[in-house]
């Protein structure tokens, strides 16, 4: 069953601590799941498409808005709030969150040593995207919808074609990571 109201998700999401990763060696990063209340149709969230940039190990996929620690950051809720905005325009505030999951790091050696915490924010309905150059789309999405839609299919990674668990936003794909960090949500919350 999906909660009707972001306070049953803050709630759900508070009746536990999430897993932290040994921070130890690895590059810091924060998330941000940003939910939206929609009148009669639940809960939006909302997903950016990463622009095509050279270099980029997630160039051209479908994730949330986040990014590495600087050292200006007081704390991986502080990146996760300015990385959120630097990203598409939207401004959290510490008032809006509703929790925290479990840390999460790559499970293949071919990425960087990162570990990454996910917030979990919820808005009181969707906010205007401006994305930036980092980013080349946005969609808001039923997370009812999104959870239904779980399916798999083939990725080419490095030259390789690997079949893998996946959701269908449109005519994108959301996988690897960012797929791992909606099922702990959808585990913990729904």
């Amino acid at each position: 069953m999906i909660p009707l109201t972001l306070t049953q998700v803050g709630g759900r999401l508070g009746e536990r601590a999430p897993v932290q990763a040994d921070m130890d060696g690895r590059i810091q990063a924060a998330v941000a799941l940003v939910l939206a209340a929609e009148e009669n149709r639940g809960l939006d969230l909302l997903l950016i498409k990463r622009a095509a940039l050279e270099g980029d190990p997630w160039s051209g996929q479908m994730g949330l808005p986040g990014g590495r620690r600087e050292s200006g950051d007081p704390d991986l809720l502080a990146t996760a709030i300015r990385e959120t905005a630097e990203e598409t325009g939207i401004y959290l505030s510490e008032q809006e969150l509703l929790g925290v999951l479990d840390d999460l790091a790559p499970t293949t050696p071919v990425l960087p040593p990162v570990a990454v915490r996910p917030f979990v924010f919820g808005l009181p309905k969707r906010a205007a995207v401006h994305p930036s150059p980092e980013v080349a789309d946005s969609v808001w999405v039923s997370v009812g919808d999104l959870r239904r839609g779980a399916n798999e299919t083939t990725v080419t990674v490095r030259g390789r074609d690997l079949r893998v668990p996946a959701y269908f936003v449109g005519g994108d794909v959301v996988w690897g990571m960012t797929l791992r960090i909606l099922n702990n949500f959808f585990d913990l919350a729904l």
